[in-house]
């Protein structure tokens, strides 16, 4: 009979979301060259082995942590209208664009990214991938209830949907205005050749 693991074999939710907070707070405070495994499980309360037992790298931990913090704000909905699951996943996409950490995370991702693309093609593809899967799901449901043209481009609809949320929260750094989501479902509806 298999016996239940103890002390340190054991991955304690409580530590790993204590570390996952470090991770964020250390990555939007000093940056993703600057962040240190020491620094992290200083701000965690934690030693280091504890990172080590659950991440091989830095590097694995922030793609990690990120894509989880990521992954989990992706709206997935089915609000039985196109219009109203583009507002919700829109409504999404902006909270998490302008959630106080990752608003000062994501500049910083992009500009790593530049400079080493190998080194973060991983949370690139992590984030991006899952994030897309979403959309898609949510286009595919369009057409299939009729409401989006079934020649649909679905790479082509995921960026007309999210760039103009990113350009002009990270890029532009303008607010989204109360009515923001609401004109820009309208443009998108548009964009895409919705029916009806």
């Amino acid at each position: 009979m298999a016996r239940t693991p103890t002390g340190a074999a054991v991955l304690q939710p409580e530590v790993t979301q204590a570390i996952t907070d470090a991770v964020l707070q250390e990555l939007a405070g000093q940056g993703y060259g600057r962040l240190s495994m020491e620094a992290v499980a200083k701000r965690a309360g934690v030693g280091k082995s504890a990172l080590y037992r659950r991440w091989r790298s830095k590097d694995e931990m922030i793609a990690a942590v990120v894509t989880e913090f990521s992954v989990t704000r992706a709206a997935v909905v089915d609000t039985g209208s196109l219009r109203g699951d583009l507002r919700e996943t829109m409504q999404a996409l902006i909270d998490w664009l302008t959630h106080p950490l990752f608003s000062r995370i994501l500049p910083d991702l992009v500009a790593e990214d530049a400079r080493n693309p190998e080194r973060n093609r991983t949370v690139r593809e992590q984030i991006g991938r899952s994030r897309r899967e979403v959309g898609e799901v949510m286009l595919r449901r369009a057409v299939a209830r009729g409401e989006l043209p079934g020649d649909l481009d679905l790479e082509m609809a995921l960026d007309v949907l999210a760039a103009p949320i990113y350009w002009r929260l990270i890029v532009r750094q303008a607010p989204a205005e109360p009515d923001y989501v609401d004109r820009l479902v309208e443009y998108a509806l548009r964009a895409l050749g919705a029916q009806g």
